[in-house]
């Protein structure tokens, strides 16, 4: 992340991302905020949960057996490269945000994962821009798509994945694997679609859905 400023209960990078003091943020390299992103106190983001390749080490550079040499030859020094027994990182990124989303208070973001061959492996989570995520909401989702509105405590599982211009109803559990369309209203425990959200979604400032511009400018505002 860039250098960033002091703005009262809120640090400001050099993009104009405001991140709270008080929210947590781990593996802090393998985060992406794409700028004018807002990250409330109390957020707790999973930066640290990153892909790694299972594959086993070589024993030497070559990567297989060295060649018979004809005795004739003269004898040439040979190198052998070491490597860790520590998976090496697959995917340096583990969490993406776009341009001018909101992460309430109390939200969590954890890269989806899943049990392949015994072992725990992650997936990236990307959410799109003018996105808003309510108070205490949970998000292991693989795709959170542009203009989507996510009320609070809802909870999106592993592997979920909303198209753009989505709302989210207050407390929805939407399943793992759950593909949600454009301009879909879901809700319930588990989700369904109840319906759509029509036409218009996002074309108001400050509305469900729309341009958050202004929402970004609020906060951190120091009292006149």
């Amino acid at each position: 992340m860039p250098p960033a400023k002091s703005k009262g209960d809120y640090i400001e990078t050099d993009t104009g991302n405001k991140v709270a003091r008080r929210a947590q943020l781990h593996g802090t390299q393998h985060i992406i905020l794409g700028g004018r992103t807002v990250i409330q106190p109390e957020v707790c983001i999973r930066g640290d949960l990153i892909r790694t390749s299972s594959s086993s080490p070589s024993t030497s550079s070559s990567g297989g057996a060295l060649p018979a040499k004809d005795p004739k030859e003269p004898t040439a020094t040979t190198t052998t490269t070491k490597t860790s027994s520590k998976p090496a990182a697959y995917n340096t990124t583990s969490v993406t945000i776009g341009r001018y989303s909101f992460m309430s208070v109390g939200s969590v973001l954890k890269p989806p994962s899943r049990l392949h061959k015994g072992q725990m492996v992650y997936h990236p989570l990307k959410i799109g821009d003018h996105v808003f995520v309510g108070e205490r909401c949970v998000l292991e989702a693989a795709s959170v798509g542009d203009h989507v509105h996510i009320g609070p405590g809802a909870v999106l599982g592993k592997m979920c994945i909303l198209k753009d211009c989505v709302k989210v109803l207050p407390g929805a559990v939407l399943p793992a694997g759950m593909v949600v369309p454009s301009g879909s209203v879901v809700g319930g425990r588990p989700a369904r679609v109840l319906g759509e959200v029509g036409d218009g979604w996002g074309a108001t400032e400050g509305m469900e859905g729309g341009d958050m511009r202004e929402l970004w400018k609020s906060v951190g505002q120091q009292p006149a």
